[in-house]
């Protein structure tokens, strides 16, 4: 038996008197990080309790970003940390009951935040443990950001190119199939307007840090529903999201840091056969497909994105067998 969610309000809710402390990760967002900032402070100041921006070592000068009129602290990691790890470190310099993960890449809009708060506000809500809400992108566009969980047939199906070649056919991680118009309890929301109960987050140990970035909010959402709270997406609250974000710049080392969680996912959340036939497939038999997708796309910088992307792969799987592998003791004297 599932418990209750309420319908959200067809008007807007009255003044959400619970406030949020906005986690945003930043690095090397540059005009993007101000005006995500901007957009709080010109729409949700009242539902805020503090904006901190975790720096990941930006070089860009985004990191001495200053804005008026909002409780903003820049906390300056001086190195990459990771998004999950960068996360952390922001929830515990506030103390406001919800907690909000925003993109630097998106931007509120007028009630957008308060809309959010008064539906998890409501007293049939308490067991709804995160909410996400509609992102539209600067054409207007519905982005369809919501998840299902993943099975290994998904990661497989992905790996050997079937998702590409037969996306109808073939069941994936994105939750395409719903228009995202309207609302509904979901398996996962997207990290870019992610708002979660800090009494929660805190229970569940924030994100798991072996997650460098990417599928480390997937994560946190399965483990969300395993104790016993739902996710819901709220149509009814809206924002503005351009996608993509700081990630186009670094295009080879996102790919390596996509496969390399949905890797880190299948062994935390798969049977070890399961997880072993995942990190094979990706790590030897994805290549072919994507290259022959590069081909026939006819574009060499992708193709070289790829290479590039596998080659860092391999490094950091490399590496970490090598991290992780026993050490022969000393002989006994």
């Amino acid at each position: 038996m599932t418990d209750r969610v309420a319908e959200p309000a067809t008007h807007s809710p009255a003044r959400a008197a619970a406030t949020a402390d906005v986690v945003i990760v930043n690095w090397n967002a540059g005009d993007l990080l101000r005006r995500c900032v901007e957009s709080v402070r010109d729409h949700q100041a009242g539902h805020v309790s503090k904006v901190v921006v975790v720096d990941n070592g930006s070089v860009d000068g985004s990191d001495r970003l200053e804005v008026s009129g909002v409780p903003l602290e820049i906390v300056r990691t001086g190195t990459n940390l990771g998004f999950g790890a960068a996360c952390n470190i922001g929830v515990r310099r506030g103390q406001a009951p919800y907690i909000l993960f925003l993109n630097p890449d998106a931007a509120l809009l007028p009630e957008t935040l308060s809309t959010a708060i008064g539906f998890m506000e409501r007293p049939e809500n308490a067991r709804v443990g995160v909410c996400g809400i509609k992102l539209i992108e600067d054409d207007g566009t519905v982005q369809r950001h919501c998840a299902n969980f993943p099975t290994p047939g998904m990661f497989l199906a992905a790996a050997s190119g079937l998702t590409a070649l037969l996306p109808s056919r073939v069941t994936t991680l994105h939750a395409t199939d719903f228009d995202h118009l309207s609302s509904r309890p979901v398996d996962h929301v997207i990290g870019a307007f992610y708002l979660i109960r800090r009494d929660l987050f805190e229970q569940l140990g924030g994100f798991d840090e072996r997650f460098f970035v990417y599928l480390e909010d997937l994560d946190l959402s399965a483990r969300v529903h395993a104790a016993g709270y739902s996710i819901f997406y709220l149509a009814e609250a809206v924002a503005m999201h351009r996608g993509g974000g700081t990630s186009d710049q670094v295009k080879p080392q996102r790919l390596a840091y996509v496969l390399e969680s949905r890797i880190a996912y299948a062994f935390k959340h798969f049977g070890r056969a399961s997880a072993t036939a995942v990190a094979a497939a990706t790590l030897f038999g994805e290549l072919v497909p994507r290259l022959a997708r590069a081909a026939a796309h006819r574009s060499g910088s992708e193709a070289r994105d790829t290479l590039r992307g596998f080659v860092l792969l391999w490094h950091r799987t490399a590496r970490q067998m090598l991290r992780c592998a026993p050490t022969r003791g000393k002989p006994a004297a």
